[in-house]
């Protein structure tokens, strides 16, 4: 497979031992694919010098919860950045170039603009992947706190985030342990593109989803649902051999799956094409 200059440069950061991904770039490579004149540098400077403003301002004696705060300060009352609540399924919500020029994205966007202040601030953080959400934490032994880039950098504690999982369900559920993990930069990036999925999912545009589908397989190449998607997709256009393949590795790996009678009709029909 040829790959365009942004995949490849996705697929050359992305193969790197976890840990040592650049958050950064592996986003900004995504939205490169959309935008192939983006400069990925420009944007990475401007989250530097986004950094050294804060720096300036820092007072001496520093601890976690007072870095938070100038760090609130300057993105949400100086910048003015914010949760787009207006068009929250635009696709740009979920381009971090797009993020940064407009000051609004969604919740894991802006908690990646944050993440890479606080990394080059020296101040370490993590995504924690909640259902329906994504908040942040600093990487701080016996600390439970957590901040929501999305609602101006607000300070959570752990009865904060049960009271915020109920909000986005619409009823009371159960907090698991899980719920607060953080995720591996993979996981992060996965995410991002699982809501771009969808997003073209739900506006019929089969090309820019099936691109998804593929960035997300070159994270985690036997994701089984993704397998099954690519399938269908590759089935809804005519694209037997490469259909079949995905669909049958999908049944290998989901022998039960609740979808078998499905996808395993599929597969006959894809025979009788052939």
């Amino acid at each position: 497979m040829e790959f365009s200059t942004a995949r490849q440069r996705f697929f050359n950061e992305v193969r790197q031992p976890d840990e040592q991904i650049d958050l950064e770039k592996a986003a900004l490579y995504i939205a490169q694919e959309a935008n192939p004149n983006l400069e990925v540098n420009q944007y990475l400077n401007t989250l530097d010098a986004i950094a050294a403003t804060i720096r300036e301002q820092l007072p001496e004696n520093l601890y976690p919860l007072r870095l938070v705060q100038a760090i609130n300060h300057h993105l949400y009352t100086d910048l003015n950045f914010s949760g787009n609540q207006i068009d929250y399924y635009d696709p740009r919500n979920s381009f971090l170039n797009e993020v940064i020029d407009r000051r609004t994205g969604i919740p894991i966007t802006l908690s990646l603009v944050y993440l890479a202040i606080a990394k080059r601030l020296n101040f370490p953080m993590v995504g924690i992947g909640m259902p329906g959400h994504f908040l942040i934490r600093p990487e701080v032994e016996e600390m439970e706190l957590f901040v929501d880039p999305f609602h101006q950098g607000e300070v959570l504690f752990m009865q904060d985030c049960q009271h915020r999982l109920n909000q986005m369900y619409g009823q009371p559920v159960e907090m698991q342990p899980t719920f607060l993990e953080a995720v591996t930069n993979r996981q992060f990036l996965a995410r991002i593109l699982t809501n771009l999925k969808h997003i073209y999912l739900n506006r019929r545009e089969i090309n820019a989803c099936l691109s998804t589908i593929e960035r997300i397989l070159i994270l985690f190449p036997e994701a089984p649902f993704e397998l099954r998607d690519r399938g269908v997709i590759y089935f809804r256009t005519d694209r037997w051999i490469e259909a079949r393949q995905d669909l049958e590795a999908y049944l290998a790996i989901m022998p039960a799956a609740d979808d078998r009678a499905i996808v395993q009709n599929l597969l006959t029909r894809i025979e009788s094409f052939s």
